[in-house]
């Protein structure tokens, strides 16, 4: 899985990078295992046993939860990305839509200003 280890050597990353790298990791960790608990709560036959896989599921959706809220708190494109999509009314693409519409990204790429409704590649002939 990509996500076990680091992608450039450890010597060259950030603390910054690294703690946000502890925090992904630990989310999607707690995601596997919300999936996992799942699968098996679906798979078992003792109506006893899957309920403790449910209820274990339920704790690890809760760590997860901990942890995006941390990543939150501690990265500001994670917090703007969350206050746009999450507990959000109505179609989550029209969302998206409305966020790009108002919101120029950094980077000069998405977002865009008043009239600036289509990106195009050029003739691809």
């Amino acid at each position: 899985m990509s996500s076990e280890g680091l992608h450039a050597p450890r010597e060259r990353l950030s603390r910054e990078t690294l703690t946000m790298h502890h925090a992904i990791v630990s989310v999607i960790e707690e995601l596997e295992a919300v999936d996992w608990y799942r699968q098996r709560a679906d798979d078992c036959e003792d109506s006893e046993l899957r309920e403790i896989l449910l209820h274990n599921m339920r704790e690890e959706i809760e760590h997860a939860c901990m942890g995006l809220e941390w990543l939150r708190r501690n990265n500001e494109s994670f917090a703007e990305n969350m206050k746009t999509y999450l507990f959000a009314d109505g179609s989550i693409l029209a969302a998206e839509e409305a966020a790009m519409d108002r919101t120029p990204s950094s980077d000069g790429e998405g977002g865009g200003s008043e009239g600036d409704d289509h990106f195009t590649v050029g003739k691809l002939d």
